[in-house]
């Protein structure tokens, strides 16, 4: 296995992006909605606090990939089933990355304009309360989760097509 990209797959680097981030959105997202439906409590402040962490962490994890992404080449696509096939799979992808930047801007935001203070690891941050603006903030990212969940789903869609119907296993090269 490579550390880094090659023509054909992605490498050790691009994979641990990858699957960290999956595994963080795949207990992020179900705990958000849980959260929603929790009454005021120690239970809802404590796991609403593990929300805030992963959130941070995400965001960090996914700037980070994002600057991998550019100085890194990722493999070519493989061979297309119908004219814009790659160029949907890169809007895809694009939308994800944004929708996932929305989803931890807007959290981050809406926390800091409820009067909170958050801990970035590397410093903390207080903002002067604003409660149009945080409810604003949790509107979008509300809305941006509904989003993300559809464009996994296209992912993963995707994935399954190109498994079932064009017989290419294009998970292997993210596996």
């Amino acid at each position: 296995m490579y550390f880094n990209n090659s023509i054909t797959q992605y490498g050790l680097v691009a994979k641990l992006f990858h699957w960290i981030s999956f595994i963080i959105l795949v207990i992020q997202i179900p705990l958000g909605f849980y959260l929603v439906r929790l009454d005021f409590s120690d239970t809802r402040i404590t796991l609403e606090e593990y929300h805030v962490i992963f959130g941070i962490i995400i965001f960090y994890i996914t700037i980070i990939r994002l600057f991998y992404k550019l100085l890194s080449k990722s493999p070519k696509f493989l061979n297309s089933s119908f004219i814009g096939q790659n160029l949907i799979a890169k809007l895809n992808h694009f939308a994800l990355y944004v929708a996932i930047l929305t989803i931890t801007s807007s959290g981050i935001l809406k926390k800091l304009y409820n009067g909170e203070t958050l801990n970035f690891f590397l410093f903390k941050l207080k903002f002067k309360m604003n409660f149009d603006l945080a409810d604003k903030f949790y509107d979008l990212h509300i809305i941006s989760n509904y989003a993300l969940i559809v464009l996994i789903s296209l992912h993963i869609f995707a994935v399954l097509f190109h498994k079932i119907f064009l017989k290419e296993n294009i998970l292997k090269r993210m596996t």
